[in-house]
């Protein structure tokens, strides 16, 4: 069986681009495979200066995947920093990747400029991290979309370097690549995001939700009521693709024929996602007034990936001369 690894920085609450991303994804690939689902929070303090929330956000985060459907009987889900493995090991593999490899990664130059004050070493080194949460579990399948497909490529590379110079050790990690759709925000121009407040929350009140799709960006040129809409550059429509698959045809058909209106057709949406996500958030809800069973879920995942790590490590430290070989 594949053994599939993914880490997501904690953000707090997701949003509907987060589901229909990754997560919707990630509940679909532990039916057939061995998964390992990882809260980066180390990863996080590279462009993170306030941390004052940082386990409010990790807690939101599980319980978000937990009420979307995330077994921790069939994945494995723990915070990053509670292996800390995965430290030492970043440190070994930082001694075989060039630097010349991590100064090329158009992801560090973009952080650079946006963060001109906290160019940090683990901003240079988050490559390195990223790698060393993969191999430190000797996963073989990384579901990633096809913009991330650099990242794992670099990651691929140090693979094969350390391999080279040690023996086989790691397996090269695959792409798994899944169809992940390009969800956009409220503004309808941009990819949904926190950063950009355009996003809206799978865990919103029903009040919210609806609050937030009325503020969506339709069909800019329909100006009136009686003008035919175009569906194929409303950002409305684009999402009831999603949520509301069966009924698009006579959507399409009334917005061209002007005989459904913008706030209308937003009111329907609005409808749509709380009732497919009416289910995630009574789950949700529960398992929120039970927060020792976050914490178990966590502590279980931690000792799981613990005795993976700890196996690995040690055959690192071997292979690179740390501790005697075992006969």
């Amino acid at each position: 069986m594949s053994r599939v690894f993914a880490g997501v920085r904690p953000t707090g609450k997701l949003h509907i681009g987060n589901y229909l991303g990754a997560i919707k994804n990630f509940v679909a690939l532990q039916e057939q495979h061995e998964c390992i689902y990882c809260i980066v929070d180390i990863h996080a303090l590279t462009t993170l200066e306030e941390t004052s929330k940082l386990q409010e956000n990790i807690r939101d985060m599980v319980l978000d995947w937990l009420a979307a459907g995330l077994d921790p009987k069939k994945s494995t889900m723990f915070v990053q920093s509670h292996v800390p493995q995965v430290t030492e090991l970043h440190t070994l593999l930082s001694m075989v990747t060039p630097l010349s490899w991590l100064l090329r990664v158009p992801t560090f130059k973009e952080k650079a400029k946006q963060q001109p004050r906290n160019v940090n070493y683990g901003l240079v080194g988050y490559p390195v991290l990223m790698t060393s949460d993969i191999v430190l579990y000797k996963a073989d399948k990384i579901p990633v979309g096809e913009d991330q497909l650099p990242h794992l490529e670099l990651a691929r590379e140090i693979v094969r370097r350390f391999n080279s110079i040690f023996g086989p050790t790691f397996p090269e990690p695959q792409p798994e690549l899944s169809e992940a759709p390009l969800v956009l925000g409220i503004d309808g121009q941009q990819k949904m995001s926190k950063s950009l407040n355009n996003h809206i929350e799978i865990a919103a009140t029903p009040e919210e939700t609806k609050k937030r799709v009325m503020m969506m960006v339709t069909d800019p040129q329909r100006i009136y009521r009686h003008q035919p809409g175009r569906p194929e550059v409303c950002n409305v429509y684009r999402m009831e693709h999603f949520f509301a698959p069966r009924d698009l045809e006579r959507v399409h058909f009334e917005c061209t024929h002007a005989t459904l209106g913008c706030v209308q057709n937003k009111e329907f949406l609005g409808e749509q996602i709380n009732s497919y996500f009416a289910p995630f958030r009574q789950r949700r809800q529960e398992m929120a007034a039970r927060p020792e069973y976050i914490d178990e879920v966590l502590a279980e995942g931690a000792r799981r990936a613990s005795k993976i790590a700890e196996e690995t490590l040690r055959e690192v430290k071997e292979k690179m001369g740390l501790m005697p070989r075992r006969s």
